[in-house]
């Protein structure tokens, strides 16, 4: 069986799952039971005998464009662990970027970080090119950058820290930076941080690296690791936005591409397209009361 729960325009709710029942009605994924969930009137349950995910993803996306869901084999649970990219997915902003622009070099770090989130460019090889450029800017720029240009993603917040009062373990991982991460971790309530180190030398950034590389498979290795400790039955849940978040997304229960490029939306079964980061919280069935702030 399929379980999708997803929130979309409630305009146009019914007609369009009107839509979708029919054109399902004759394929392996027939639309079995729909219904709103009673403690909140924004999700739709959709039900379905069938087993083939991209059929029904497909048609899910073709029919609630704009939409926030999660699709799953099994009744949709509360995880035990949640692993979350950094740049673009808890925070809007993209750290070396921005952190570029003290050195007046936004532009051109840019578009190496945009090719490596869309999986055209080997992510170790990117990121030591735009940190290389980086050589000799001063230390404080780090910390202007972080008071003047990062901010919480609407939700990240709320988010992180619900789920931590449902006995979920938080980990924060990123291909980014720790001088950002650990500064973003305890704003947003996160247990654990992995990511790169900037090396730092005279109080002035060297162009180089510290340690080795947190990547796609670092990424996937922490979420295998945290599962091993919780054991055989723990429920993850993923989220990130580039491609390097893929091995990530495809091996948690749910895996969550938050406004993501195409590479990444398509390896995960869940997204959010349309709301902020509580529309998770909504997904998996946790009322509003009960968010923490």
């Amino acid at each position: 069986m399929l379980i999708t729960r997803l929130i979309a325009d409630p305009a146009t709710l019914e007609t369009r799952l009107d839509a979708m029942t029919a054109q399902l009605a004759t394929t392996s994924v027939p639309v079995a039971h729909a219904a709103m969930l009673d403690f909140c009137g924004d999700v739709l349950q959709i039900e379905s005998p069938g087993d083939d995910i991209a059929a029904l993803r497909e048609a899910v996306d073709a029919h609630f464009p704009q939409s926030d869901a999660i699709i799953a084999r099994e009744a949709i649970r509360v995880p035990h662990l949640f692993v979350s990219d950094m740049d673009s997915t808890m925070i809007g902003q993209e750290c070396i970027d921005d952190l570029a622009d003290y050195a007046g070099l936004k532009g051109k770090i840019a578009e190496i970080t945009e090719r490596a989130m869309q999986g055209e460019l080997d992510f170790e090889s990117a990121l030591r090119e735009r940190v290389g450029l980086l050589e000799g800017l001063d230390e404080s720029a780090i910390t202007r950058c972080l008071q003047e240009r990062i901010s919480p993603n609407e939700g990240a917040r709320v988010l992180v820290e619900t789920l931590k009062t449902r006995g979920c373990r938080t980990v924060l991982v990123t291909g980014g930076f720790h001088h950002f991460a650990d500064v973003v971790a305890e704003q947003l309530g996160f247990e654990r941080v992995v990511g790169n180190r900037l090396e730092v030398a005279d109080r002035k950034l060297t162009g180089g690296l510290v340690g080795g590389i947190t990547d796609s498979s670092t990424k996937k290795s922490v979420l295998e690791e945290e599962l091993g400790i919780l054991g055989d039955n723990a429920v993850s849940m993923a989220a990130g936005d580039g491609a390097n978040d893929i091995p990530m997304l495809e091996a948690s229960t749910y895996g969550i591409a938050y406004r993501a490029k195409p590479k990444a939306r398509s390896a995960a079964n869940g997204w959010v397209d349309r709301g902020d980061l509580t529309s998770l919280l909504k997904l998996l069935e946790i009322r509003e009361e009960d968010w923490v702030a």
